[in-house]
């Protein structure tokens, strides 16, 4: 869009916000969206100790081995505000996790010996342990998904077209379904999901976590 400026003779172009594929110059912002909407759709710095845990468990890995099925939120300036990532194959991303990303990554976060005491601890053993994401019951489901937006680009219609892009991009590979796992606290996303057509997959979790799931045909339903 074209407009003047407030002297009302010289034009200037006023960028929109736009979904575009991931570059490898987002990945700083990405971390930092991570970290900002990761605790329940909140912001993990009050949380851990090391708030970098977060993207490098849910947002690093997916970027580094498969960065085409990572999309983002353009502010129109060519900064990232939010993005989706995920896999097309979840069991072989986890083998590619094991193999590829956590040697990249495993000394920074080291498992703890014990039961884990702390949030931090949580999570490293979630980056230790990646075949967690792999389930019998999830067969028919063999993607999954990360999605997360900064506050100010929420409930404004950018996570649905998100999401629907990630959908076409399954569908064109031939993937039939994709799930993702959430927190129960996070009530708005819970939300969000279910206008986006996803539904409860009956699957043994961690009682503060749900499974829900759905297709990737007609990706702009609803």
């Amino acid at each position: 869009m074209w407009e003047r400026s407030q002297e009302g003779t010289i034009p200037y172009m006023i960028s929109t916000p736009t979904i575009r594929p991931y570059r490898p110059g987002d990945r700083d912002a990405l971390d930092d969206i991570c970290i900002r909407t990761a605790h329940n759709g909140l912001d993990i710095r009050p949380v851990y100790a090391d708030p970098s845990i977060l993207p490098a468990t849910f947002a690093a890995p997916y970027v580094h081995l498969e960065p085409d099925l990572a999309f983002v939120l353009d502010d129109g300036t060519g900064s990232a505000v939010g993005y989706i990532l995920g896999t097309a194959d979840t069991p072989r991303f986890a083998e590619e996790f094991r193999t590829t990303w956590l040697p990249l990554v495993a000394a920074r976060y080291p498992e703890p010996s014990g039961e884990p005491g702390t949030p931090d601890e949580v999570m490293a053993r979630l980056l230790h342990h990646p075949e967690r994401m792999v389930l019998p019951e999830l067969a028919g489901y063999p993607a999954h998904l990360h999605i997360d937006l900064l506050p100010e680009w929420q409930g404004r219609g950018f996570g649905r077209e998100l999401m629907r892009t990630f959908l076409r991009a399954l569908r064109d590979r031939g993937v039939p379904a994709v799930h993702l796992v959430m927190a129960n606290a996070n009530k708005p996303a819970r939300t969000f999901y279910d206008r986006m057509g996803f539904e409860v997959l009956d699957v043994p979790m961690d009682a503060s976590v749900t499974c829900l799931g759905r297709p990737t045909a007609d990706p702009d339903r609803p």
